[in-house]
């Protein structure tokens, strides 16, 4: 455990090396530590001599120690983008939910390897709940500074009742190319959208280079109920041992927030891009709200409001952790209620 030196609900973290990380919370708290988490410190508020202390900042993604960018989400006008290039001295309003008095950002990704295609730096997303029907997706080719709503049909084919969850800025992932996916629930339905960019337009898009590539895959996840889906979405790529190509493996957790000891449907895996998904055999002893990939310790990570977990067969099977309180994951950083963060002691995991 460390000391944060707050009491914020904290969802939003984003660790750039293991000693440079930034953390996100409630009550317009954004904290940053430049030593491995020794001391964390209290950023400026963004818009703090207006209404930023309201904000609930459950989003953040940092480069190094002096940029980063956080996602306020809330009704209407509460959803927001800020940046700052200064170390979180001063912050610039990058986007405001155009759909105030609707709307609600659920997540944000600049994804941190940028080959999608030529001139595609800067390239972002965002996930908000459904509007008129259809889900809210926007997206930025130049680092934030404009974005535009997508529209396509799988957006507007969901259930009417689905919506996205804002629990630990992880409903979008990507292998670092130009295939994302983006989870959603809350209702009769559990999926995950395929979609795909190339550069300067989506794949879907006029002239279609690749028709209907965007695709709606159902989920083994809890469902049925707003409070009941998939929380977050993790994809990695990775040459096996014999090498020949790269496996495309992802993991999706979740299950009923209402019910955090309940295991039924928390967790799935798919070794084909999420092309097709089993439910794991051993689910999280709980409901689970992140999940992430930790390359240094060869396992996932999965955590929730009763503890976390950690699977060493990509997510097929996992064992028990810990007990703690937690809401999102950036390796090696676990944050939480009350002012939680930790870091993980890779000597203190359960040996294989």
């Amino acid at each position: 455990m460390q000391d944060s030196g707050s009491t914020a609900s904290f969802r939003g973290i984003d660790s750039v090396d293991g000693t440079v990380a930034w953390a996100s919370g409630t009550e317009g708290t954004v904290l940053r530590t430049t030593d491995a988490g020794q001391h964390w410190t209290k950023c400026a508020v963004p818009d703090g001599d207006k209404d930023g202390a309201t904000l609930d900042f459950r989003g953040v993604q940092a480069w190094d120690a002096q940029t980063a960018i956080v996602m306020a989400s809330g009704p209407g006008e509460k959803s927001r983008l800020y940046k700052t290039i200064d170390g979180c001295k001063t912050w610039v309003l990058l986007f405001k939910n155009p759909d105030a008095p609707d709307g609600f950002f659920d997540s944000f990704l600049f994804p941190k390897v940028q080959n999608i295609a030529k001139g595609s730096d800067g390239f972002g997303l965002i996930l908000g709940d459904p509007v008129n029907g259809s889900f809210a997706l926007y997206e930025t080719r130049d680092h934030g500074a404009k974005w535009d709503r997508i529209l396509n049909e799988k957006l507007n084919s969901l259930p009417k009742d689905s919506g996205a969850f804002a629990a630990s800025n992880s409903c979008i992932s990507g292998f670092g190319g130009r295939n994302f996916g983006i989870v959603v629930g809350a209702g009769a339905e559990s999926s995950m959208v395929r979609i795909a960019f190339l550069g300067g337009m989506w794949l879907d898009d006029p002239p279609a280079v690749t028709p209907h590539f965007w695709k709606s895959i159902s989920l083994p996840i809890s469902k049925s109920n707003e409070s009941s889906g998939p929380f977050s979405l993790a994809m990695i790529s990775r040459l096996p041992p014999s090498a020949g190509g790269k496996f495309l493996f992802a993991v999706v957790v979740g299950g009923n927030y209402t019910k955090p000891n309940d295991s039924t449907g928390t967790a799935a895996w798919s070794s084909d891009g999420g092309a097709t998904w089993a439910a794991s055999t051993t689910p999280p002893h709980g409901y689970r709200s992140t999940v992430q990939w930790s390359e240094a310790e060869r396992l996932w990570i999965t955590a929730g409001t009763n503890g976390s977990d950690l699977s060493r067969d990509d997510g097929k099977t996992w064992q028990p952790l810990d007990n703690g309180n937690w809401n999102a994951l950036s390796l090696p950083f676990i944050v939480g209620p009350k002012g939680r963060i930790a870091r993980l002691n890779p000597a203190a995991l359960p040996k294989p």
